[in-house]
């Protein structure tokens, strides 16, 4: 099915607005505990368990109004309902904070397999909405497998070491903001791999 357009605002609002409706609501009840069926959960736990449902709701409608979701979503999504789940399960938020460990760790290593068979899993998932030669997708390839890496790395640092404040805010600006200068770099270093409409034959 082809995707549909929509209004370019729309979309950035439900692919991030369920991580921001995280962070506003976990700093507005993270000196709170709660009683729900009996078990105490600290406001952390219940912003956790929140968001998955806001994720999925977002998701929904992304996909009822463009009638496509990506893979990446898609992996994410189960993910977060998985960590999610067993956070709340658990009552423990180690298993939230290393869902963003494991994504990154698992998107670096697919990646990675991809490259030792010569070939690049992220012109599979992204070609038709970037066209790119080969040489090109190969090289952004190597590159974001060193940064999820970094990025899995960097998430596992700040959880141990750090408060739970820093970690959300990391989490909802510091990571999804280096991840984004870090592509606009590549997709400007890598514009002489463009392809570009096919010119007419002179």
């Amino acid at each position: 099915m082809d995707e549909k357009k929509i209004n370019p605002l729309l979309k950035q609002v439900l692919e991030l607005g369920p991580t921001i409706a995280f962070f506003v609501a976990y700093m507005r009840m993270r000196e709170q505990t709660y009683m729900l069926a009996g078990t105490e959960y600290d406001g952390f736990i219940v912003a956790a368990a929140a968001f998955v449902p806001i994720l999925l709701v977002a998701m929904a409608i992304l996909w009822k109004l463009t009638g496509k979701l990506s893979r990446i979503q898609v992996f994410t999504a189960v993910l977060v309902i998985v960590f999610g789940g067993l956070t709340v399960w658990f009552n423990d938020e180690t298993f939230f904070k290393m869902k963003t460990t494991i994504v990154y760790g698992l998107f670096a290593i697919l990646l990675g397999i991809g490259l030792l068979q010569g070939r690049s899993y992220l012109a599979w998932v992204l070609g038709d909405a970037m066209p790119m030669a080969e040489e090109g997708w190969m090289k952004l390839t190597r590159r974001l497998t060193y940064g999820f890496a970094v990025l899995a790395v960097a998430n596992e640092y700040v959880w141990r070491t750090m408060s739970t404040d820093a970690w959300v805010k990391i989490e909802t600006f510091g990571f999804p903001i280096a991840l984004f200068v870090f592509l606009s770099v590549q997709v400007f270093t890598l514009q002489k791999y463009m392809e570009m409409e096919d010119e007419p034959a002179e």
